[in-house]
């Protein structure tokens, strides 16, 4: 009997991407453009029309209001408000003349010009609707027919309403509004042009899409600058992030370089040390081994914890970090570059924690490589000062001489944000600024307990 047929079958997932029709075929794009265009409209002009949305005021410390003397400010940051009131009024005027069948028509024919006005400084959207559908009521009952359908008053009422919600909104509800509006005054010319000899939308039709074109590429101008002011913005604090993490990286590998040396010291002096005394007792050889075990595993977990702040192509120097006896030579080294730079011992000279010594050395680096960058041909200063309690440092510059034979190089201030982390690291304290003599000053004061001061003699 031969064996059963096994039969494979592969599912295959199909993603649909696009709406099915009716018989469960993908919509063209045709549909979906028309799909989107009407899903704008009700989202720009019928999803809440008449939700209420006041027009904020002036900023009072914008560039012409902060000029004015605060009584003055105070009232024109109403600005905006006072010329769309002064807009409906002139509106008001115009369309009150195009009734003369009495007074109670006449202020109807006012009111229907002023009211979508005064609408667009709380419900914008709603204007657009009431001043489309107040058109309709003016051209119906008004006595004018110059200009209809869109009478004297209601032409600039309607042209004021447009302008005003063009640039309350986005430019997709302005051209909605301009196309609704021309729908509106084509339908006038093809239904009553055959009654009304005078009927003409043409003027309506092509002046608010130039108003509206205006508008809408101011509003665009507008968006453009401000996003490009964020992506400025945001730019910038990722820079300076980035800045900072670079330099935290940085002080991490140096004193991981300055911790692994010292445990590296201490293993092999414990190793070493039962070998230098004479008979020694099985627990001092017991307590020396426990000291260099622990001094290995606390190595092994330095390099393993703190070796990911390694680069790839990092290299540990086989040199010990700098310290404040090595600043002679960097001296040297800017003397030669040209800057004219003088150093000042004050107090007891003493040895500090490695990390004090190293943090002190990079940031008078960094203070002379901005004077060279900053201040081409201009003098320093450097002066330390041994104090109860600490180190001091001074770091200062004149300004550079004129005429100018070197042109200053521009930097982004990042030298000063890693000055400030180290300091920050050791709990210091630092001040940089101008000095009064058109200079730069770096003051930092990085503290020292007595106990570390006394130990580090001691070692």
């Amino acid at each position: 009997m031969p064996p059963p047929t096994v039969l494979h079958v592969t599912e295959t997932t199909h993603t649909q991407t696009t709406p099915p029709g009716p018989a469960g075929r993908p919509r063209s794009p045709e549909f979906r453009l028309a799909a989107d265009a009407l899903r704008g409209l009700w989202q720009d002009l019928f999803h809440d029309a008449f939700a209420y949305r006041p027009l904020p005021r002036m900023a009072a410390d914008g560039p012409l209001l902060r000029r004015l003397p605060g009584p003055v400010r105070d009232r024109a940051v109403w600005t905006p408000h006072a010329l769309v009131a002064a807009a409906g009024v002139v509106a008001m005027l115009a369309n009150a003349a195009s009734f003369s069948e009495g007074q109670v028509t006449q202020l109807m024919g006012a009111m229907l010009a002023l009211a979508p006005v005064l609408l667009t400084l709380a419900r914008p959207v709603g204007a657009f609707w009431l001043s489309l559908a107040a058109t309709a009521v003016t051209s119906a009952v008004g006595d004018s027919w110059e200009t209809w359908p869109w009478l004297p008053g209601s032409f600039v009422s309607h042209l004021v309403v447009l302008t005003v919600v063009a640039l309350r909104t986005r430019p997709r509800a302005a051209a909605w509004m301009w196309l609704l509006t021309a729908l509106y005054g084509v339908w006038t010319v093809t239904v009553f042009g055959t009654t009304h000899y005078d009927i003409d939308a043409a003027p309506m039709i092509v002046l608010s899409a130039l108003v509206l074109l205006a508008v809408t590429v101011r509003q665009t101008r507008r968006e453009a600058r401000q996003e490009v002011s964020a992506q400025q913005t945001v730019t910038e604090h990722e820079r300076s992030r980035r800045t900072l993490l670079e330099e935290r990286t940085t002080i991490a590998r140096e004193l991981h370089d300055v911790v692994a040396h010292h445990m590296s010291v201490v293993a092999i002096q414990a190793e070493a040390a039962p070998y230098r005394v004479e008979n020694p007792p099985p627990e001092l050889e017991k307590a020396f081994a426990t000291i260099r075990e622990n001094a290995v595993a606390a190595l092994t977990e330095l390099r393993r914890v703190l070796g990911v702040v390694r680069a790839e192509d990092y290299e540990a120097p086989d040199a010990p970090q700098p310290t404040l006896a090595d600043l002679d030579g960097l001296l040297a080294n800017v003397r030669e570059a040209g800057l004219t730079v003088e150093k000042a011992v004050t107090g007891a000279v003493r040895e500090l924690p490695q990390g004090v010594e190293l943090s002190a050395y990079r940031i008078v680096q960094e203070a002379l490589s901005n004077t060279l960058r900053h201040a081409p041909g201009a003098g320093a200063r450097v002066e330390i000062g041994y104090v109860l309690g600490g180190l001091g440092l001074r770091i200062v510059n004149g300004p550079p001489p004129a005429p100018h034979l070197v042109k200053p190089s521009p930097g982004a201030g990042h030298g000063i944000t890693g000055m400030r982390e180290r300091v920050s690291m050791l709990n210091g304290d630092m001040t940089a600024g101008p000095g009064a003599d058109g200079g730069y000053e770096v003051t930092v004061f990085l503290p020292v307990p007595a106990a570390d001061t006394a130990s580090e003699g001691g070692a």
